[in-house]
């Protein structure tokens, strides 16, 4: 069907996510630091989106899109994902990014999000997300996490790891680079036991 529905304009989007924020439909998302129209038919043209966008990027369009579909969009309510960056996996993430501004840093070790039923819920709403393995990527942590740190606004850092030994080098590795960054952050560690509980 022919509708209005929002565009957003990739030149002029920064990254920044208030727009995400702001779409109560969950019809956008940060791709690959882009803001990104992910599904039309939960669109539902109203453009909550507009005012949030600092560099007008997003504007309203009439084109061909699926029909704003609402009872699609309150059962994907139910099951929406906190996530708000893209790339995720420490190894792939850009060391500066729109998103990294006034951001509270989650560092997480791989396993976690399968072993902590409610971590989407409980660590990663409201936070940057960074995942890795110590034991499978071939990666200085600390030297990237240090420049992450270093040349970005974090407001803190949250270390989610496994109570297995190899999570201790992503512990260390944030520990390191804190300290490496000339900063001083408020940080945290959590550890979750391989039966899923908080330890």
């Amino acid at each position: 069907m022919i509708r209005q529905i929002i565009h957003i304009d990739e030149e002029k989007c920064n990254g920044c996510g208030l727009c995400a924020n702001a779409c109560h439909e969950n019809a956008l998302a940060i791709v690959d630091g882009k803001a990104k129209l992910i599904r039309d038919d939960y669109c539902d043209g109203m453009g909550d989106c507009l005012p949030n966008c600092p560099t007008g990027a997003i504007t309203f369009e009439t084109r061909e899109a699926a029909a704003y579909d609402e009872a699609a969009v309150e059962a994907n309510k139910n099951k929406k994902t906190q996530l708000n960056n893209w790339p995720v996996q420490l190894k792939l993430a850009p060391t500066t990014s729109p998103y990294f501004n006034g951001a509270k840093l989650l560092v997480a070790a791989d396993c976690t999000a399968y072993a902590y039923a409610k971590f989407h819920q409980d660590f990663i709403r409201g936070k940057v997300t960074l995942i890795g393995c110590p034991k499978l990527d071939a990666i200085n942590y600390a030297e990237k996490l240090t420049k992450i740190i270093r040349d970005n606004d974090i407001q803190g850092v949250t270390i989610v790891r496994m109570e297995v030994p190899c999570c201790g080098g992503l512990e260390m590795a944030v520990r390191n680079a804190i300290q490496n960054s000339g900063k001083f952050l408020p940080w945290q560690v959590v550890t979750i036991s391989t039966t899923g509980e908080i330890l």
